[in-house]
């Protein structure tokens, strides 16, 4: 798993060196900023791309109130913004999303679907990258939303809906490991509601 995660972040670094250069020459955008995951593992991301995250994008904010006139040096310390729900391998998905994502944004998901194949609603790069195990979706779900990512939670909200599209009530309890038990003040409450539609008919 360790040497798994090594890819990802060289693979990532890769991708993200290419924005440092843009990013130093965009003004208000430009900088970095290391996103620390649940684990304590830090990504140094691009301001720009890391601002996908309103959640991000409002605490660079209120920092930047606050630190105004504190330091005018260009090589002061980049902000640390501690994600305490977000797993390594998670994060490290969101940054690649988030940086695909300033290269060629996705197509807008809206309802009513016109599909049900993913790939048939947005590119076909998004669609590989929810193409993954439901843990790791699930995992996604929860990133997005923690760290406001409308479209990566649009898309990742979209996987589900066709993960559970003509699942029965027990498949989709066990997708989402809901317990079908009952206490015995529910089950006595079940029963006798039975009891009683079956006396009335």
């Amino acid at each position: 798993a360790k040497r798994e995660l090594l890819i990802v972040q060289i693979d990532l670094s890769r991708t993200i060196q290419s924005h440092k250069i843009t990013a130093k020459m965009d003004g208000d955008e430009s900088g970095i900023v290391k996103l620390v995951s649940k684990e304590g593992d830090t990504f140094d991301v691009p301001i720009e791309i890391a601002k996908l995250s309103t959640l991000v994008a409002e605490t660079l904010g209120s920092d930047d109130q606050d630190t105004t006139n504190d330091n005018d040096d260009d090589d002061e310390e980049a902000i640390e913004i501690p994600l305490p729900n977000v797993r390594t391998q998670v994060l490290a998905k969101v940054i690649e999303y988030c940086t695909h994502f300033r290269q060629e944004p996705m197509t807008p998901i809206t309802t009513p679907l016109k599909s049900t194949r993913i790939e048939e609603i947005v590119q076909e790069w998004y669609a590989d990258f929810v193409d993954v195990d439901q843990i790791m979706l699930f995992e996604l779900v929860t990133a997005a939303n923690f760290m406001d990512i409308k479209a990566l939670l649009d898309l990742t909200c979209l996987a589900v809906s066709v993960l559970i599209k003509g699942k029965s009530a027990e498949e989709i309890r066990r997708i989402f490991n809901i317990s079908n038990n009952f206490s015995g003040e529910e089950d006595e409450l079940r029963n006798n509601t039975e009891m009683t539609a079956a006396g009335s008919s």
